[in-house]
């Protein structure tokens, strides 16, 4: 009977090591099917280089570069580039890099400012401007747009403005849409 005993005993050791064997023999497996996929990016759990990857295709420069119409030809900011065409149009920052935004739990806060020929702030206080957003290089859940409203200013002439919430930190596609007329752009959310 001890002997017996002992066997069983011996049995179900050498099943528990064949089982915890196994599962480790399997692990490496799961862990590299999981990293062949895209992560699902949070604002709180991810770390993003401050610089834009080579793989973020941040948007530069037309070529030829994009001169808005009068008066706005005349106006802009240190550091940003006229992107678009007369139909729509935006400034985008140099570097491509959108940093340091305010963050709450929406993702991380940014206005964005977009003028078009003929628009006339108090003419259409609630411009049909709609903005979207996608993340490029990991899943995320699309960014949060308000509705656009209007601007204007002696630096900014007449334009639409609208709030967007990106909800995690990497490469970003933003698009604006104003009828038929629509323009997108890529930048880096740095920390």
């Amino acid at each position: 009977m001890q002997k017996f005993c002992f066997f069983l005993l011996i049995t179900i050791f050498a099943s528990f090591l064949a089982g915890c064997a196994s599962k480790t023999a399997f692990q490496p497996k799961e862990v590299k099917a999981f990293e062949n996929r895209m992560p699902i990016a949070t604002a709180s759990s991810e770390v993003v280089a401050h610089d834009p990857p080579v793989n973020c295709p941040i948007t530069t420069p037309q070529d030829p570069l994009f001169v808005p119409p009068a008066p706005y030809d005349s106006m802009g900011y240190a550091g940003e580039f006229w992107y678009g065409s007369d139909a729509l149009w935006t400034a985008i920052r140099e570097n491509g890099t959108w940093e340091a935004l305010p963050h709450n739990p929406e993702g991380y806060t940014q206005k964005v400012l977009w003028w078009r020929a003929g628009y006339v702030w108090n003419q259409e206080p609630q411009p049909a401007l709609k903005v979207t957003g996608e993340r490029l290089d990991a899943i995320a859940p699309p960014l949060h747009a308000s509705q656009a409203t209007n601007a204007s200013a002696s630096d900014i002439g007449s334009a639409m403005l609208v709030g967007v919430d990106i909800p995690t930190l990497g490469c970003w596609k933003i698009t604006g849409k104003y009828g038929e007329a629509e323009v997108s752009f890529v930048v880096w959310v740095a920390p």
